[in-house]
């Protein structure tokens, strides 16, 4: 008896020095996708200064790569015009997870990137033409690129689909309709009637005045409109990423290309007229459109947007607002994780 035990604590030894020899615990399992040995932006962290030519000479754009994914590729175009990447920050709680590698990128004017202060290059034709050349100096085609837009980003989404449409594999317009006609309308009819009627009716007369820089106009705006459809936090709970990205935001690109007013692009605004709403059936790239309940943005015109592409899907997002990855993060991540990965196993 006591030879068997002796010769069962004797195998379990052997066998104990066996396992420490093929298992090296010192060198944890290689993970390819935070592997940056082999890229030429392993010093700056996944950071590129991306020149780019205009017709007032050239300027750099800044971007920044997370994660290796050979098949999936996103390239993250913010709003504004004028704000800045950092309010997508929230992706790193997602993609990553999901394997998806993806892009933060300042367009032009923007904070981190060059700021000329040229209002000649403030336009949706140059900024596509940015878009494109960011694509080509990041090596994304369409084995691999998809292309994601918030609010102003969403029209660059699309136009660029429109143009360069054989360069994509997805597209994901998130919070911004086709028509700006269409968002003043509903900016004006639906919206700003569900405001109290005292709020309303001081923002209007602030407006008429063109009392825009008045503190009045923006702590009424924060207070009764922004955390009803900007985002749907108190104000004093809303993220650092958002915080910094409104502290950041270019006032002179933003309110030559959107105007002064939130309730709609009015006025001399380069964006009033814009609208392709007939244009979209030219778009046949996979394509998600996504929407928020509480938008600024009509949900059901993101719905119909849909319907209007070649090979469209929508998402909605119950409890969201203008920035649904904030206020309705799993609605709107899943689902734009899915639509990516579905299409890539296509």
């Amino acid at each position: 008896m006591k030879k068997s035990v002796l010769l069962i604590v004797l195998l379990l030894f052997v066998f104990s020095c066996t396992n420490s020899k093929t298992k090296d615990v010192s060198a944890p399992e290689k993970n390819n996708y935070l592997d940056y040995s082999n890229r030429d932006d392993k010093l700056s962290g996944g950071v590129k200064m991306i020149p780019i030519k205009t017709t007032s000479g050239e300027f750099k754009v800044w971007t920044k790569r997370v994660g290796n994914n050979p098949t999936m590729k996103v390239l993250l175009l913010h709003g504004g015009p004028g704000a800045t990447h950092e309010y997508f920050e929230a992706f790193d709680s997602y993609f990553p997870n999901a394997g998806i590698e993806y892009y933060y990128y300042d367009q032009l004017e923007s904070a981190y990137s060059d700021q000329p202060n040229d209002s000649t290059l403030w336009s949706v034709d140059r900024y596509v033409d940015e878009v494109e050349q960011v694509r080509k100096a990041l090596g994304l085609n369409k084995d691999n690129f998809y292309l994601l837009g918030n609010s102003w980003g969403g029209i660059l989404c699309m136009e660029y689909a429109l143009k360069y449409q054989d360069n994509l594999k997805g597209l994901i317009i998130t919070n911004m309709m086709a028509s700006v006609p269409e968002y003043n309308k509903y900016a004006n009819e639906v919206l700003g009637p569900q405001l109290p009627p005292e709020v309303l009716k001081e923002v209007k007369e602030l407006e008429a005045k063109g009392e825009f820089d008045n503190p009045r106009y923006s702590e009424l705006l924060f207070k009764h409109y922004y955390t009803e459809h900007i985002l749907r936090m108190p104000l004093e709970e809303w993220p650092d990423p958002v915080n910094r990205a409104f502290a950041n935001l270019n006032p002179n690109l933003y309110v030559t290309m959107q105007g002064p007013s939130e309730f709609g692009i009015v006025g001399d605004a380069k964006l009033k007229d814009w609208d392709i709403t007939t244009e979209l059936p030219k778009i046949t790239v996979p394509t998600l459109s996504v929407g928020g309940a509480y938008d600024t943005m009509d949900p059901k015109h993101m719905e119909w947007i849909a319907t209007q592409v070649q090979d469209g899907q929508y998402l909605h997002c119950p409890n969201g607002s203008h920035m649904s990855m904030y206020d309705d993060p799993k609605t709107y991540f899943d689902g734009i994780i899915k639509f990516i990965k579905e299409v890539d196993a296509q």
